[in-house]
């Protein structure tokens, strides 16, 4: 069996995605999701230039052989466009092969270890009312977690407000927009969000909250510890994570759980977060991470220091992935919960799945592969725009982190 031919689809049913799709001798195709929100031409360039020349020829049955031939042989290696072109890869070659056993993916990984997902959404609003009320629809859909923003007052554009109920898509511009923070404005506010939450609805429903590289350690201890009564499933990204060390004064001051990863590209970025047990959650994705290869080593890992997972699964990502990270979620024993954003109709057209949600969970299919296909017609029918995250500054017009 020999790769005869690979090739990179894009298109932009209401936001970009990047597909790799490669193509087999015996006519069995695979497909893979390298999309990387913002910097989608990056890694279109990466793959076509660098990647496919290469796959050629290969047998595409030999996993681990090509993943490591693609990591181990690029000298300069680990950054999010190589580690999402090595990503797209893998899923296309698991497609393929668990297409050519006939069977699911989850039963090439190892069968399941659960019978289901479960999942959170994003609840958002201007305010704490609007906010509260969005939680309350989010409960009405069945869900059992939801991941809580609210505007700020003083904030311009604080991150996590969509412009849409159940749609969220941060990248807006060709260039990009500006938006505003103030810690101490949102650690004012923040905690009043929960406590209306709780007050409303009770403590029967977990409550997320993400931090998105915001805080200072010490100001992200100062919040988890407000938070502590409300009893958060977790504080998301409390404070940039370059530096790890930063983790261990938010853990000495918080017993709120912890989870990061969602930008990570290697277990190299994780490995002393998870072996000094200063997380809770690892984020890390399965386009992130190099694929499902590289993935099921992290989450090995982190199952030896009980940290469990809790992979991204934002509208950056496309439904290939989504399907990728349910079958992996599916088997993967130390299991945490899934992140699942709600694409447009317009993708979920692009892209025919098999996975479906029910009472605030995630199944995947039995269709053999990871269950997602891309209609190429009607996906040519939605150009590349370009469009860029936006950037945070404070209120003197300092850069911060968005």
């Amino acid at each position: 069996m020999k790769i005869v031919a690979a090739k990179v689809i894009v298109t932009c049913p209401g936001r970009n995605f990047v597909t790799l799709k490669i193509e087999t001798d015996q006519g069995v195709y695979g497909i893979g999701d390298a999309t990387m929100n913002g910097r989608e031409l990056a890694v279109v360039s990466y793959l076509e230039d660098h990647v496919i020349p290469c796959l050629i020829g290969l047998d595409p049955q030999r996993i681990e052989d090509i993943w490591q031939y693609l990591y181990r042989g690029a000298y300069w290696r680990r950054g999010p466009v190589t580690m999402r072109a090595i990503a797209a890869v893998d899923m296309a070659l698991w497609d393929i092969k668990a297409k050519m056993a006939g069977m699911p993916l989850y039963q090439l990984l190892g069968g399941r270890s659960r019978d289901r997902v479960m999942v959170y959404g994003h609840a958002n609003g201007a305010d704490i009312e609007a906010t509260v009320d969005a939680v309350g629809k989010y409960i009405d859909m069945g869900y059992k977690a939801i991941r809580a923003q609210t505007g700020v007052p003083g904030i311009k554009d604080a991150y996590g407000v969509g412009r849409g109920t159940l749609h969220y898509e941060p990248a807006d511009a060709e260039l990009p927009s500006v938006t505003g923070w103030d810690t101490r404005k949102a650690l004012n506010y923040v905690p009043k969000l929960f406590e209306k939450l709780r007050d409303t609805y009770g403590y029967d429903h977990h409550l997320l909250h993400d931090g998105h590289h915001r805080y200072t350690p010490q100001e992200a201890a100062n919040l988890g510890k407000m938070l502590e009564p409300f009893q958060l499933f977790w504080f998301e990204d409390c404070t940039p994570a370059e530096n790890q060390e930063a983790f261990k004064l938010v853990r000495q001051h918080t017993t709120t759980p912890l989870a990061v990863g969602e930008i990570f590209n290697t277990i190299w970025d994780c490995k002393d977060l998870i072996q000094n047990q200063l997380i809770d959650y690892i984020r890390t994705t399965v386009v992130g991470a190099g694929g499902l290869t590289h993935l099921r080593r992290i989450a090995d890992l982190a199952s030896m220091y009980q940290v469990r997972t809790g992979c991204h699964g934002a509208t950056d990502l496309s439904p290939i992935t989504m399907g990728c990270a349910l079958h992996f979620d599916t088997w993967v024993p130390n299991f945490g919960i899934q992140e699942y954003m709600r694409h447009t109709e317009e993708t979920d057209e692009v892209f025919p799945h098999d996975y479906s949600f029910a009472d605030g969970h995630l199944y995947c299919g039995e269709t053999p592969g990871h269950g997602v296909d891309i209609d190429e017609e009607l996906a040519a029918k939605y150009p590349y725009k370009p469009a860029y995250l936006p950037v945070a500054r404070l209120e003197d017009g300092s850069m911060w982190n968005w």
